[in-house]
């Protein structure tokens, strides 16, 4: 469990510098105790005490700077934050020990339980800032039992015996009580604006990167869509010579390896269109537009269509049973063929998953699944294969690719998806399939996430809501 925020007050050199002004304020009012108020204070406690938040404080921050440049660099780690949480808790033991030997709940530095506990609704998150009041409460309560009486601060007649122990009176009560309830608002207003603050904080940065990765991914549509246009004029002039060519030749005599090469041409020239199209489509053009009725298993097939080594995908069958929705298995079918309105062929003895409507940018889609099929084929060995496997999670479908590579680090996981960031060698990719794929997936409402152990390969999952890609009810007309 997570104890303290991940703010920048809450963060661990913010405490250290913390607990050096406490120390520094702790030995200047001990040494200026006497020669000021007159007030005879038993001075080797006390500055053990001191010592003590000192030491811990220089131990706190050795360990700290080695920490954070050791080999585990990860501000959300929870070691540090329960290393702090200790020290708060140790801060409020050495408080209360402190007050004790310097007339206990008499003397005015009391308050600085409210210092204490402002500062823990700040740094800590609410089940921790409540076990520190709750602490500070204990304290406070051992202190109106048990103190070492100092003349000059003790309201109570002083004991002539060393320690003063005794019962608690009216006084001693009211003022419990009121010690509970300015713990009590001070925990609960500095922990739920510090909340607040944090969720807001959060927002902002969630903000930031969403349109840093709007900015970008602005810039690659704009490049594709140039890139494509300015391609186009050249293959076009490469389409109008082929059949001007192709149609010249048809009343010469030639080799058949003319038409053979004609043929060729104008096949490469097709496929240079399919690229610039799955080009625009990857940059998320086609998120916005070129909606059309599919289904699950149709969606497959178009994204099969263009991988370079189909022979080694395997398409598995869902490991439960795929249960359509009442409206999509209740459909009546055509009598002129069982197209559904809309456009999509449904063959009722076909399996349940492949005849899972859904409405979305197909060939977008199929791009960006593509483009996780062809990761994961790169990272797998030559002879070895990529299985995809779809599930129904409710009203979502998910669709799992599993590869049989060398798996990645928890540290490239969290990269991965940024853009520009690869670990493939140089000349095999530039780091943007899966920033796109990823825009693709979340613009659609959907989710993208690896699960990858080092040796053991990586599974990609994409989720597709239903909500957002079943449109309308098919139907069967009749």
């Amino acid at each position: 469990m997570v104890l303290i925020s991940h703010a920048p007050l809450g963060s661990s050199t913010w405490l250290l510098r913390l607990r050096s002004f406490a120390s520094i304020g702790q030995l200047i009012a001990i040494v200026l105790a006497n020669p000021v108020t007159s007030t005879a204070l038993p001075l080797v406690p006390l500055l053990v005490f001191v010592a003590l938040t000192a030491c811990t404080n220089f131990v706190y921050g050795w360990w700290l700077s080695r920490y954070e440049h050791g080999v585990v660099v990860d501000a959300n780690s929870v070691i540090p934050l329960r290393v702090a949480f200790a020290l708060m808790a140790l801060d409020l033991v050495t408080l209360t020990a402190m007050l004790y030997f310097s007339g206990g709940a008499d003397n005015p530095f009391c308050f600085f339980y409210f210092v204490n506990l402002a500062v823990g609704g700040v740094m800590l998150q609410p089940v921790a800032a409540w076990a520190l009041t709750g602490l500070a409460v204990l304290g406070y309560s051992v202190l109106l039992l048990e103190s070492w009486p100092v003349r000059g601060l003790s309201v109570q007649t002083i004991d002539p015996s060393p320690v003063h122990l005794g019962e608690l009176g009216m006084r001693d009560i009211a003022s419990l009580l009121a010690f509970v309830a300015c713990g009590t608002v001070i925990t609960y207003f500095v922990a739920r604006t510090s909340r607040q603050l944090r969720d807001r904080e959060e927002d902002l940065r969630r903000s930031q990167s969403e349109r840093a990765d709007a900015m970008r991914l602005e810039g690659l549509t704009t490049l594709a869509a140039g890139a494509a246009h300015e391609l186009a004029t050249p293959l076009s002039t490469i389409d109008v010579a082929c059949r001007e060519l192709t149609r010249h030749l048809e009343s010469v005599a030639k080799p058949e390896s003319i038409d053979e090469d004609l043929r060729l041409i104008d096949g490469q020239l097709h496929m240079c269109r399919q690229i610039l199209a799955r080009m625009r489509s990857a940059a998320g053009d086609a998120v916005a537009d070129q909606w059309n009725r599919t289904t699950l298993g149709e969606l497959i097939d178009t994204t099969l269509d263009g991988i370079r080594d189909p022979h080694r995908v395997e398409i598995l069958e869902p490991a439960g049973a795929w249960v359509l929705d009442p409206e999509h298995e209740t459909a009546t079918v055509d009598s002129r063929g069982g197209e559904i309105a809309g456009g999509v062929e449904i063959d009722l003895d076909t399996p349940a998953w492949e005849r899972q409507p859904m409405w979305l940018p197909e060939e977008a889609v199929a791009q960006a699944i593509r483009n996780l099929i062809h990761n994961a084929l790169d990272a797998s060995g030559a002879d070895e294969t990529v299985t995809v496997q779809a599930e129904r999670n409710g009203k979502e479908v998910t669709l799992r690719v599993v590869d049989q590579g060398h798996g990645m680090s928890s540290d490239v996981v969290d990269r991965a998806g940024d853009p520009f960031f690869t670990t493939k060698e140089p000349g095999r990719g530039i780091g943007l399939g899966l920033f796109l794929t990823r825009n693709v997936i979340t613009r659609l409402g959907g989710r993208l996430s690896f699960d990858s152990v080092p040796g053991e390969g990586t599974t990609a999952t994409v989720a597709l809501p239903l909500a957002s890609t079943v449109r309308s009810k098919p139907r069967y007309r009749g």
